[in-house]
């Protein structure tokens, strides 16, 4: 352990070295930079473009691209970047991650590495933990990138799709973390690729690093749809498969649990659904819940596979023979026999795609961030993301004290300690910061200080903005501000005239937080830029991590002590370190849950990136489709031969193979059932499937506008895609949800989430390949089809 926090600092310290030689060239330029007018600094961007565009770097155009922006920086907004922050700003560029304290101007750091960066013309996003700070950076730091001729997107919730792509393709975007996700979600639903908004994922700076990539990593992205929106095609189609006969209108291969309409049930399903055709491309719903209805209604048996109590249709474990509560069958099914049972069917929300932040942000060929707090979750940063925490150093010397936790042995002494070091300080005029953990705390400890007449102001709802401006003026001369921690962040403290006098700005604590990040992220809102400051936190042997982690050691330490009075407080470092321990057994713990979220979603990671590229090779296609149809048609067929002559020749079912082939690949009248006795496996596969391509290649041969096959082939294959991917998410969803308690059965739950997610998914190529197969086959390929999105 020893040995890998040495490599780590002297890392940091090879690279502060290098950067600092090459901030010292930046700044070398200043003099000559300075001397240029307006046009002369905007003329930069164009040379840096077409000197990239003639085979340079961007390491060769580094230092005169940040001399540029700290140029302009100092034109447009009167702020020029300091040593520390070019040396941050290169750090970002190496897809490091910069630690700069509160105060040290991140905001302006960040406008170097993301000019360079924009150079190239492929887009760099700058990520912030919400719409506020997104449209605040966007506006002030935005001014310079105008300046030099790039251009800036803003990318909010209640933008077009059209107004997402222009903010998507401009140079510099901003944009939270949340709706870049949802983003390349949606992006990936689409049917039509001038649907799309973002472009491949190139370059960005997550700002609160850790807020976005730790704290908000342990919950994926999830876009959900309302699984049926009417229950009555449910129940049409259960009435009509109850009206069937076994053999006349479908057939059952009871090995492989498999049932498919005869030609004579195919007619009546057109009779009662008055359709030309079953089978055509719109009746795509239909099919899929006739296929469910007789499922549900010959294929699984009440009181085997399910019973019904109050109402509700329950599986039941065909191992153990138990109920499991809260499990649905998915693909429908669990509304088909809803229906068959006659109990109320369930509209249920469904998951329709879904990703994790670690994954999302893994798919940038760059990725940088910044923070006040980052060092000791460096671990988690390098393994996960392959980013190094690079401390920067202040630019002047911190002047902040930071005293000694103070331990009270319950809540109520301590609030009211709090309160007596709240008012002794804003009686002499000193501004101070109450950081809280919970609203519960902010709200009692307001009505202390009302009870007292302090004016104060209190922090703890969602309203980024007003948030901002309260936070902004709590270094005032009197102001007392209680915030939950994480309030305001992004939002800088100055101090008010004469408060440095006072002693800057006091920050008190009423716990300690589970996170140390959190904690050293409150102590940072005082003593920026080399003020003065305090920070004290005030503890109890009540408070939810004492009480969780630390208690035992803590309370033991305070019975030797033999304190009788209850506003009796200790101040020991060794106290201190008892609570760092106890804190670094949470991150241990949080640390393990965003870890296991993220071995989850690699079993989805790779099935979402299968899909995602096919589905985007079928809408990119110009020329023919007629390949990968066909090939889909030559395995449906296969596995229909595999399936209806597993096992000894005699136990071979050929009528049903006969039924399914002529229903649902070629026409009635194209074979005959004694064509396909006699034969061996291989030769069943090559008989069907020569008489298939023989129609294949009709029905190709009757249309004679290509651009029309191909847009028929894009609607058939994206419809089976879209409708079999989303209920295998749902599915996937369902059985992550189910699969912790196989543990009790001695099983490691992730193991079997990987094997059967990975049956789960051959099963879906399998569906995708015989919905797109059996549409094709029976549908008139015909103008004006429009693609859906499912």
């Amino acid at each position: 352990m020893a040995n890998i926090l040495r490599k780590m600092f002297d890392n940091d310290k090879r690279e502060l070295k290098r950067f600092n030689k090459q901030a010292k060239k930046v700044e070398a330029l200043a003099d000559k930079y300075s001397e240029y007018s307006d046009e002369q600094l905007r003329a930069k961007t164009t040379s840096f473009r077409e000197r990239l565009a003639y085979g340079e770097s961007l390491e060769d155009i580094l230092v005169e691209a940040f001399a540029t922006v700290r140029e302009a920086a100092k034109r447009v907004l009167g702020l020029y970047p300091y040593h520390v922050q070019i040396v941050g700003g290169l750090a970002l560029h190496y897809g490091n991650i910069a630690e700069m304290k509160t105060g040290e101007g991140k905001t302006l750091t960040e406008t170097m590495p993301v000019y360079l960066n924009a150079l190239e013309g492929k887009g760099v996003h700058v990520v912030t933990v919400n719409d506020y700070l997104a449209r605040r950076d966007s506006v002030d730091m935005g001014e310079v990138y105008r300046f030099l001729g790039l251009t800036v997107g803003l990318n909010t919730n209640d933008l077009t799709a059209e107004e997402k792509r222009a903010a998507y393709h401009c140079d510099v975007t901003y944009s939270t973390n949340n709706e870049l996700g949802f983003d390349y979600l949606r992006d990936n639903m689409v049917v039509y690729k001038e649907q799309m908004v973002q472009r491949p994922l190139h370059y960005a700076i997550v700002d609160e690093v850790d807020s976005i990539l730790i704290d908000e990593a342990r919950t994926p992205l999830i876009i959900s749809g309302q699984a049926e929106q009417s229950t009555a095609l449910y129940q049409r189609a259960d009435y009509f498969v109850k009206s069937l006969k076994e053999e006349e209108d479908y057939v059952i291969d009871i090995e492989s649990k498999t049932i498919s309409l005869t030609e004579q049930g195919v007619d009546k399903a057109e009779a009662v659904f008055h359709l030309d055709n079953l089978y055509d491309v719109e009746n795509g719903p239909l099919i899929h819940h006739i296929d469910t209805a007789l499922r549900a209604n010959y294929i699984m048996i009440r009181d085997i596979d399910y019973v019904v109590q109050e109402d509700e249709v329950k599986i039941v474990d065909g191992f153990t023979g138990r109920i499991m509560e809260g499990r649905r069958y998915s693909d429908g099914l669990h509304q088909g026999i809803e229906a068959k049972e006659n109990v109320p069917i369930q509209n249920e929300s469904k998951t329709m795609a879904t990703i994790t932040f670690q994954n999302y942000f893994r798919m940038y060929d760059k990725l940088a961030g910044m923070t006040g707090t980052a060092k000791t979750e460096e671990q988690e940063f390098r393994e996960i993301y392959d980013m190094d925490v690079i401390q920067i150093p202040t630019n002047r010397p911190v002047q902040r004290e930071d005293a000694l936790d103070k331990i009270y042995p319950n809540l109520m002494t301590k609030f009211r300690a709090v309160a007596d070091e709240i008012e002794s300080r804003h009686k002499k005029g000193q501004p101070v910061l109450v950081g809280t953990v919970a609203v519960e705390t902010s709200e009692l400890l307001s009505r202390m200080l009302s009870e007292r007449n302090i004016p104060h102001n209190v922090l703890n709802a969602k309203n980024h903005a007003r948030e901002a401006e309260i936070i902004a003026q709590a270094g005032q001369e009197g102001a007392v501000t209680i915030a939950t921690n994480m309030a305001g962040r992004g939002t800088d403290i100055k101090l008010g005239p004469g408060v440095k006098e006072l002693g800057g700005l006091a920050v008190i604590g009423t716990e300690r937080h589970e996170s140390r990040r959190i904690d050293d992220q409150l102590r940072g809102r005082s003593g920026r830029q080399g003020d003065p400051g305090f920070s004290r936190f005030y503890l109890s042997l009540e408070d939810d991590l004492m009480r969780r982690f630390g208690s035992d050691r803590v309370k033991a330490i305070w019975e030797n002590l033999q304190l009788e009075d209850d506003d009796v407080s200790i101040e020991n470092p060794m106290l201190t370190r008892q609570v760092e321990s106890a804190q670094k057994r949470v991150e241990g713990n949080n640390y393990d849950t965003r870890k296991s979220v993220l071995e989850y979603d690699e079993v989805m990671r790779e099935q979402r990136e299968i899909i995602y590229s096919q589905r985007q090779q079928i809408i990119d296609e110009k020329e023919s489709l007629d390949k990968i149809m066909w090939a889909m048609i030559e395995r449906t067929v296969e596995r229909m031969v595999e399936q209806y002559t597993a096992g000894a020749e005699k136990e071979w079912n050929l009528e049903a193979l006969y039924d399914q082939v002529s229903t649902e690949i070629l026409r009635s009248d194209a074979i005959q059932l004694s064509d396909l006795q006699g034969k061996t496996q291989d030769e069943l596969k090559q008989f069907i499937t020569d008489k298939a391509r023989q129609r294949f290649q009709e029905k190709l041969d009757n249309i004679a506008n290509p651009d029309l096959i191909l847009e028929f082939e894009k609607v058939v294959i994206l419809r089976a895609v879209d409708t079999r991917w989303t209920d295998h998410i749902d599915a996937m969803d369902q059985l992550r949800q189910g699969v912790g308690l196989r543990a009790y059965a001695q099983n490691n739950p992730l193991v079997e989430y990987q094997t059967e997610g990975y049956e789960r998914f051959n099963d879906m190529i399998s569906g995708i390949e015989y919905d797109a197969s059996r549409i094709f086959m029976n549908s008139e390929i015909r103008q004006n089809l429009q693609r859906q999105q499912v």
